[in-house]
């Protein structure tokens, strides 16, 4: 196992998988993810507290992450808005349920519709969209979404991909986020260094899972 050692998406479930059967559960990984992102904004930025950020959340992990995002830049002083791309009743996964949860308890994060974020002026946005599960043509909301993030003039930020495009190749779909910063996690995904292009500066951050978890899979 070498360090810089690309993986494909479905070594990096297993990866996952493998970490969670030895006793590292998945919601310590989105925790870990969504605070290194905002490492890397204080990073980019310094001081958060007078920045406007809008987070888009799909309904699955990689929304869970955005979600875990959302809490730590409120937590920092920012003004965040979230807009989850459909039904809470719908959310796919219990850990991106309990991210939810709480910001339904948190007063210093306003929920939006994405009409609401249209007539928006953000500093900062955080697309946790779709994540690596892409799959065929990107449909509705989600596509009314990747259209109103590229037009917005704020700095964007992908949560371990940029939404509508493949982390294992590199292509994209029918609509894709041209992301200014991508934190992706644990590894480099193979598809993401073939598109700076779409993902701006790339940030690798290790989130907890144990070295062991990649054995037999790399």
């Amino acid at each position: 196992m070498k360090l810089g050692m690309e993986i494909t998406v479905k070594q990096m479930y297993q990866i996952e998988e493998n970490g969670h059967q030895m006793g590292f559960p998945r919601q310590l990984m989105m925790e870990n993810a969504g605070a290194s992102m905002v490492k890397n904004l204080v990073n980019q930025f310094g001081d958060l507290s007078s920045k406007k950020v809008l987070v888009f959340a799909g309904l699955g992990n990689n929304g869970g992450d955005a979600l875990v995002v959302a809490r730590h830049l409120a937590g920092h002083g920012s003004s965040v808005s979230v807009v989850l791309l459909g039904n809470p009743k719908d959310i796919k996964t219990v850990e991106c349920r309990t991210n939810w949860q709480v910001l339904q308890k948190m007063k210093s994060v306003s929920i939006k519709t994405l009409e609401d974020a249209s007539s928006m002026e953000p500093d900062i946005i955080i697309d946790g969209i779709l994540g690596t599960g892409i799959s065929g043509t990107i449909r509705e909301p989600h596509a009314s979404a990747i259209d109103l993030i590229n037009h917005l003039s704020a700095y964007k930020v992908a949560v371990d991909v940029p939404s509508g495009l493949n982390p294992d190749t590199g292509e994209t779909a029918n609509k894709f986020v041209k992301a200014d910063m991508t934190v992706t996690f644990h590894r480099m995904k193979r598809g993401i260094p073939k598109r700076i292009d779409l993902c701006g500066r790339i940030f690798v951050e290790k989130i907890g899972i144990p070295p062991e978890a990649e054995m037999g899979v790399l």
